[in-house]
């Protein structure tokens, strides 16, 4: 339907061109007479509107050849040739076709004059028409493949975004059951909780990993069950703490981002250390964009700091897909003996500045 509207609005176009185009002509060509001293007249007025007529057959004639010889398709070389050729043909034609109406209406007898002056004028004005004619079908089909890759962009990144979001979930499902598998021997009771928790966060996980993004508030919950678990493995080792902006809420994050993060945080800072540390998750919103920022102890090994592990790259390619140049990834040392993942997101379009 989309596209039928368009191909009756282009025509419509067409056709108000056509006709705002020989009329500007006709003016034109009025005024200059009255410059000229020649008076208005009936006849004048005759012959001006029959140029007018005569125009725009001959000018639609024009057009429906390049479209039936496929003109529009043709490189530059290949059409100037057949422009100005096509330009004195149709000017030849309006010529005749105008000389005999005009005789007709205004001397009431069949004649032809043949005035060079007169030919190398309809040349020149079937030659600009020409001009306007490829110009704008050039601007057309440029806007069309320029929309065409555009298309073409969103589709690869759409596939790009599930095909990273469904290497996520098998990810974070066999870390978790390796969480759990060390505590069904400490402590069994405390593994069927975490079992009860790892449920809830698969079940949220995989409705909401169906969208690009979810509230900042849902990740915050699947990562408060995520670290529920971590702390029953962990015990004392393991420290949290939060420190969320109010504004935050109104933010929309990639889902199982956060949770990436401070399981990558606990994974190579804090399981490394003989007497744990602390994990600290802080959200501020600063210039209109949300700053999510994982504090960890623990310290990035020397030439390491750029993300090489699965998570990380999966974060920051997504991040690059759903917000190119808008986001901003950056893992680093905060001190001798701290890591901090910060990750700044834009704000959603919704949002109430």
């Amino acid at each position: 339907m989309g596209q039928i509207e368009r191909s009756v609005n282009r025509r419509k176009l067409y056709y108000l061109s056509q006709i705002v185009g020989w009329s500007l002509y006709i003016v034109i060509a009025g005024l200059l007479n009255l410059l000229f001293g020649v008076p208005i007249t009936t006849d004048l007025i005759i012959s001006l509107y029959t140029a007018l007529v005569v125009g725009l057959f001959s000018s639609h004639l024009y057009r429906e050849t390049i479209v039936r010889l496929g003109w529009l398709k043709l490189s530059i070389e290949k059409l100037i040739p057949r422009v100005l050729g096509g330009s004195v043909f149709f000017a030849f034609l309006f010529h005749v076709l105008y000389s005999l109406l005009n005789s007709i209406l205004v001397f009431n007898k069949v004649t032809i004059l043949w005035e060079d002056s007169n030919i190398i004028t309809w040349i020149m004005l079937f030659f600009v028409w020409s001009l306007f004619y490829f110009i704008f079908h050039f601007f057309q089909n440029y806007r069309k493949e320029e929309i065409k890759n555009l298309r073409w962009q969103a589709q690869r990144n759409e596939f790009e975004l599930k095909r990273l979001k469904s290497q996520m979930n098998p990810h974070f499902i066999f870390n978790a059951m390796n969480t759990i598998r060390a505590l069904v021997e400490e402590d069994p009771e405390m593994a069927k909780q975490s079992i009860t928790r790892l449920s809830n966060i698969l079940r949220n996980s995989l409705l909401l990993g169906k969208n690009k993004e979810i509230a900042f508030a849902e990740e915050i919950n699947l990562v408060r069950d995520y670290l529920a678990i971590e702390k029953a493995r962990y015990e004392e080792r393991l420290t949290v703490e939060w420190d969320l902006d109010a504004n935050s809420k109104h933010y929309r994050i990639p889902p199982l981002m956060l949770q990436t993060l401070v399981e990558n945080g606990i994974k190579h800072g804090i399981s490394n250390l003989t007497k744990g540390g602390f994990i600290r998750i802080i959200s501020t919103v600063e210039n209109g964009n949300l700053r999510i920022a994982i504090e960890n102890s623990g310290q990035l090994v020397a030439n390491t700091a750029k993300p090489k592990g699965f998570g990380l790259v999966n974060t920051k390619e997504r991040l690059r897909l759903l917000y190119g140049d808008k986001s901003r990834f950056d893992i680093r040392n905060k001190n001798d003996h701290e890591v901090i993942t910060e990750v700044i997101i834009p704000p959603p379009k919704t949002l109430k500045q």
